[in-house]
């Protein structure tokens, strides 16, 4: 569920017209839900309800501070892949025992910054990385909170660029040699064991994956006790998917998954923490955009629009499917024609859909891509030298703007000319 709808014939956020945030700020532009994002935001913590748990909000996924500020009043904590995530985390208020410290790659410097500010734990994914905080911790004088990934080789049965536990993936060591390195963890100077982690992949549409992984994980958590380690916590992740496609798929409740949780793992007292982005964000966000052209081509019509690839980059990267709207509501029983709905970038790749039905449009009307807010202002670039996208925070019959959009000349102000120049 979300809270863009057609009221009076205009598509809605919350209780303000998009075509009003069009003419106050331009296109294209990011809105956001503040009731969509509470509310998915609740669903997860109501379903582990009852349990020791934590949900901590994947800022991956959508990482603007007002958001992350929205979500840590409501209790989640975070789980940050780099030092900028977690120096935004902490700018949002968020305090280090919130905050969950995941990545293959996380250097020296960030360790230290996260031990210096503060940190619930590091998802630890190598051995090498285990024994540079090791080093870290020792050389602050702290003891640094971990849990080791472990890779389960679980085929999550989603899109390969998103896989995350398939023993040919990056992430985290093999589930077979768990044992021996909590043994080496156990021994190193300055980490404290507190518990097991695992992440499967993202945009997983059914539950079996994640049951035959936390069934893993329970075995270990059990094999590691018998060794002596103190199993507290089991980070399970997140990757439950969102219903992008007009299909009749449609990905499980919270509900369900957490029932799946205590199903699982229930039984071994531990505290659970997982790691949900999209389902949170994805459907919370639409990005608004503007037709330029409607252009007739050989056998085909196109929709150039001012939104482009560099801001929305998941139809290019992924072959991701976005329902495309217009923004005012087509009458009933409106005939539809099919549209190539495509950039303005310098790149082929720069389509967002092809042949896709739509009402007949017209140069300047509105449309709104759905289930924009995971994924989407996060990876945006300026590529062709085009500013980022603002992003605006709806709340009821309010609006702001909680990232503006620069303009030109800030953006060139950022580049430097050599003393030779």
């Amino acid at each position: 569920m979300d809270h863009f709808q057609y009221r009076n014939g205009r598509l809605m956020a919350e209780d303000v017209a998009l075509e009003d945030i069009a003419a106050a700020v331009g296109t294209p532009a990011y809105v956001y839900s503040t009731a969509t994002l509470l509310r998915h935001f609740k669903l997860f913590d109501e379903a582990l309800s009852g349990m020791p748990h934590m949900v901590c909000f994947a800022m991956k996924s959508l990482s603007n501070i007002a958001i992350l500020k929205l979500l840590a009043a409501e209790g989640a904590g975070m789980d940050v892949v780099s030092g900028g995530e977690y120096a935004r985390a902490r700018a949002a208020g968020v305090p280090g025992d919130r905050i969950v410290f995941s990545g293959v790659g996380k250097t020296r410097e960030e360790m230290r910054m996260a031990l210096e500010g503060g940190i619930r734990q590091f998802n630890v994914e190598s051995e090498p990385e285990m024994r540079a905080l090791s080093e870290v911790a020792v050389s602050l004088g702290q003891v640094a909170p971990i849990t080791v990934r472990v890779n389960p080789d679980v085929d999550a049965r989603t899109h390969a660029k998103i896989a995350t536990g398939k023993s040919e993936n990056k992430f985290g060591i093999p589930i077979a040699r768990a044992r021996e390195v909590y043994a080496e963890a156990a021994a190193l100077p300055g980490l404290k064991v507190v518990g097991i982690d695992v992440h499967i992949g993202s945009q997983l549409t059914e539950l079996a994956p994640f049951e035959a992984a936390y069934r893993k994980v329970a075995d270990l958590t059990e094999a590691l006790r018998a060794d002596g380690h103190v199993i507290e916590r089991l980070d399970l992740g997140g990757g439950l998917g969102i219903p992008y496609t007009r299909s009749n798929e449609v990905p499980p409740l919270p509900t369900d998954y957490g029932a799946l949780i205590r199903r699982t793992v229930g039984h071994l007292g531990c505290e659970v923490e997982i790691e949900p982005g999209r389902l949170i964000s994805g459907n919370a966000g639409i990005l608004l955009s503007r037709v330029i052209y409607v252009k007739n081509g050989e056998g085909r019509d196109f929709l150039i629009l001012d939104g482009a690839m560099n801001d929305l980059i998941r139809p290019a990267m992924y072959d991701a499917w976005h329902d495309i709207v217009p923004v005012r509501e087509p009458g009933a029983g409106a005939e539809t024609r099919p549209y190539d709905i495509v950039g303005p970038i310098c790149e082929s790749g720069d389509t967002f859909a092809k042949g896709r039905e739509m009402p007949a449009m017209a140069e300047g009307d509105l449309v709104a891509f759905r289930s924009a807010g995971a994924y989407g202002a996060v990876m945006a670039s300026e590529y062709n030298s085009r500013a980022l996208v603002p992003e605006l925070l709806v709340h009821g019959d309010q609006f702001a703007v909680i990232r503006a959009r620069p303009t030109f000349d800030e953006m060139i102000a950022r580049d430097t000319l050599p003393p030779w120049l």
